[in-house]
């Protein structure tokens, strides 16, 4: 894929693997894979990852897998890794035949685990979790040996075979790496590589009594599967410890290298599977494709497109330092990339309805309009004007300040795509609510007649009265307002700092009749409103729901800069 990642310079990780090859290390070869847990959605702090590994397997003429790191069945679900296979598909990827999971591997993690008891180097330990913890030790104080830590190899393989057999509760026993327990890295206190779990397993059912832990089996697949260069973020780097210790002591067909990078963190986000789980269990969104969320289910729903997503990661860079970027950023990836491919169309989310006093009643006539200023690829649309149109009402004010370009009593504004009109008289309820606008309209004003090119400050977006569609349009905004609402506060959770208008409905917005026939997923420019999308999943034969992708500006700029500032 020439247009991702992988073609921006030549960062740390192109370095190594420039010199690999350069050594003849892994005989030039280069196999990354992208291993999602089966436990969630992907979410932005995903697509890193995923453009990484495939776009370097893809520069170097490598191989990419995509694994299913599936250890632990509690969390696990096959939703999940159908969503999972969808966004990586949508983001332009492909495995190819290279899809495996963890589970493929289970009888060769196991006979790992034995070598390693019969090597004295993992034990079968009795203590509870609790227990393990409190042995552990802390930061500053080494741990203390568990008191099953000596048990004889013979002890050990019986009771890791019967723990297998199903003979055990859970939590009855755990199998333990028998590393250090004064390490200074706590990931090598003895970690446990596996504990029972008497669950059904989405790929392997019942067949297993016992699960490996992550970073066992990580390790092991990377190997097994000929990893050349195993890609992870920085929250891995304390774990690379262990990953090596466990490639140190098994007779392993490979050895790959872990190579940590900085995740990507977007301002007015989060990424914790679990928080993000919370808000959709706390009814905040309607789960896990709503379009505030920052799943990719989320964005492609919402309206993004897969190629502003890889563009906005190719200009994130890969780095070694966490670095929190602006959801500006983002936004302007899709602004750039719907307003090439983005057909136009009038819409108004406010009606206010306009009379003009010099048109016939009863005739319509079309104007042509079209569907791209700067692609006339994507042809010229119809747009039906006749004695009543309406407007945005916020584009009349009857008492406007100084610098107000719009309609006016007395006032003239051009109709886009249409005629001058001038504001004659305003129609009012008792209440003295504004319930219509009558107007006059200059015949002469049309594009290709006399007074075409007559000029007033002020064009607005409209739509006929008549032959306009009442629609539901959903405004959506960014979820939080704060720029990092994952960062500690003490006492407040992320739900705090969610954002009353990440959502506004309206529910009687007028469009262009054409656009009721367009098909769900398509994308079009409101004019001087955002960029939509017709939503994929509640829109109806004749009856879209138009979704909010992005405003044409960005209108948070200044907020998140100062935010930005404090962090």
């Amino acid at each position: 894929m020439t247009d991702t990642i992988d073609n921006i310079g030549k960062d740390f990780i192109r370095q190594i693997i420039i010199a690999d090859n350069a050594s003849g290390k892994h005989d030039g070869n280069v196999v990354t894979r992208f291993p999602p847990e089966p436990n969630g959605y992907l979410h932005i702090g995903h697509v890193m990852s995923i453009c990484l590994n495939f776009g370097i397997a893809e520069e170097f003429n490598g191989r990419c897998y995509l694994r299913f790191d599936d250890t632990n069945p509690v969390k696990e679900d096959q939703d999940f890794v159908d969503s999972i296979m969808a966004d990586v598909h949508w983001l332009g990827f492909d495995w190819e035949d290279r899809l495996t999971h963890a589970a493929d591997y289970f009888e060769d993690l196991y006979s790992c685990a034995v070598k390693l008891i019969e090597d004295g180097k993992a034990y079968v330990d009795s203590l509870s979790a609790g227990q393990i913890r409190e042995y552990r030790g802390t930061l500053t104080e080494p741990g203390k040996d568990s008191p099953h830590r000596d048990r004889s190899v013979e002890e050990n393989l019986d009771l890791f075979r019967r723990m297998r057999a199903g003979e055990f509760d859970d939590g009855a026993y755990v199998l333990r790496a028998r590393i250090d327990m004064a390490a200074p890295n706590m990931n090598l206190r003895d970690p446990a590589l596996y504990r029972i779990r008497k669950i059904n397993h989405q790929q392997t059912g019942n067949a297993w009594s016992i699960y490996p832990m992550y970073d066992f089996a990580h390790t092991v697949s990377d190997a097994l599967e000929g990893i050349t260069h195993s890609l992870c973020t920085l929250e891995f780097e304390d774990h690379r410890p262990l990953y090596e210790w466990i490639l140190d002591n098994l007779d392993l067909p490979n050895r790959p290298r872990q190579i940590e990078f900085s995740r990507l963190n977007v301002a007015y986000g989060i990424t914790s599977k679990r928080k993000l789980a919370a808000l959709i269990e706390g009814g905040f969104v309607s789960g896990w494709d709503d379009p505030r969320m920052p799943t990719v289910a989320g964005m492609r729903r919402r309206g993004y497109t897969p190629q502003s997503i890889r563009n906005f990661v190719r200009n994130a860079g890969v780095t070694k330092k966490d670095k929190l970027i602006e959801m500006g950023a983002l936004e302007n990836c899709v602004r750039e990339d719907l307003n090439q491919i983005a057909p136009r169309a009038m819409a108004v989310l406010n009606p206010l309805k306009v009379v003009f006093l010099n048109h016939p009643q009863g005739e319509m006539e079309m104007l042509p309009a079209m569907n791209h200023p700067n692609n006339p690829e994507l042809g010229v649309r119809e747009i039906p004007f006749g004695r009543e149109i309406f407007i945005e009402r916020d584009d009349f004010m009857e008492d406007p300040p100084r610098k107000f370009f719009r309609l006016r009593p007395g006032g003239e504004v051009r109709l886009r795509y249409a005629y001058i009109i001038k504001c004659v008289d305003v129609i009012k309820n008792d209440a003295g609510e504004i319930l219509e606008v009558h107007c006059t309209y200059d015949p002469d004003t049309k594009s290709g007649r006399p007074g075409a090119d007559r000029k007033v400050k002020g064009t607005i977006h409209w739509v006929s009265a008549d032959e306009s569609v009442t629609v539901e349009v959903r405004l959506f905004d960014r979820m939080f307002t704060l720029a990092n609402p994952d960062a500690n506060h003490e006492g407040k959770t992320v739900a705090d700092f969610l954002n009353p208008d990440s959502l506004n409905v309206v529910s009687e917005a007028r469009v262009e009749p054409a656009l009721v026939g367009m098909e769900p997923g398509t994308h079009v420019q409101f004019e001087r409103l955002g960029y939509f999308l017709i939503d994929t999943k509640d829109s109806q034969p004749g009856q879209p729901v138009f979704n909010r992708v992005v405003t044409l500006r960005d209108s948070w700029a200044k907020i998140e800069k100062a935010q930005l500032a404090e962090i």
